[in-house]
């Protein structure tokens, strides 16, 4: 099964894919920004994933996503694909799962994580404050990237509810279902928001 996993940056995804992986160690994790930063510097001779959306042209851009999307379609077994269904972009904002790249990767399911806005920003400023990474009770944290941008509350909450959207309609064009994980709650331990996606995933791969 192929299941495609999103939520607004910052969020938390990088603890929640860590749980699910060390549940089920031969399900496949694979982020689409990683996969296509591989194609643009070797085609374009792009230096950073930043640099892709700032120095490729629309239609190199494009180009890239497919690439990236048709080498995922070929990965067999379960694969748990890191993407975000919107990009923020000087222009608005980006469909990341557009009708013709959803359609290549064919996941059987969409899943959004939902925080809150103020989980958002606190993780995000805690990112910046990062320089290793973290050695937990549940293993070893992926360090999140430096810089990432704070926004607003506003602005954070805008993005969730345009990942909605976006989401139904690339489940629409994959024909594929959309889940909704609610995790807009207080946590009583530091990982509860993790665990508690990690569970609702893992459950969805060995239920299919």
């Amino acid at each position: 099964m192929k299941m495609v996993l999103t939520a607004v940056p910052g969020a938390g995804k990088s603890t929640a894919m860590h749980l699910v992986q060390k549940e089920l160690p031969n399900i496949k994790i694979v982020t689409l920004g990683d996969f296509m930063f591989n194609i643009a510097k070797k085609d374009y001779g792009i230096h950073s994933r930043d640099a892709m959306r700032k120095k490729l042209s629309p239609k190199d851009y494009r180009d890239v996503q497919e690439k990236a999307a048709t080498d995922i379609s070929k990965l067999t077994g379960d694969v748990l694909i890191d993407t975000h269904t919107s990009i923020k972009t000087s222009k608005g904002y980006y469909p990341g799962l557009p009708d013709d790249l959803v359609q290549l990767i064919r996941p059987e399911i969409i899943v959004l994580l939902e925080f809150e806005p103020e989980t958002v920003l606190m993780r995000r400023k805690g990112d910046m404050k990062l320089t290793e990474e973290k050695t937990t009770s549940i293993g070893t944290v992926v360090k999140p990237r430096a810089g990432r941008e704070l926004e607003s509350l506003e602005d954070i909450e805008k993005q969730q509810q345009l990942n909605r959207y976006f989401a139904v309609a690339a489940a629409n064009a994959a024909r594929c279902s959309v889940k909704i994980i609610d995790l807009r709650f207080e946590q009583q331990t530091p990982f509860e928001h993790a665990e508690t996606a990690a569970k609702e995933l893992i459950a969805l791969f060995r239920n299919k």
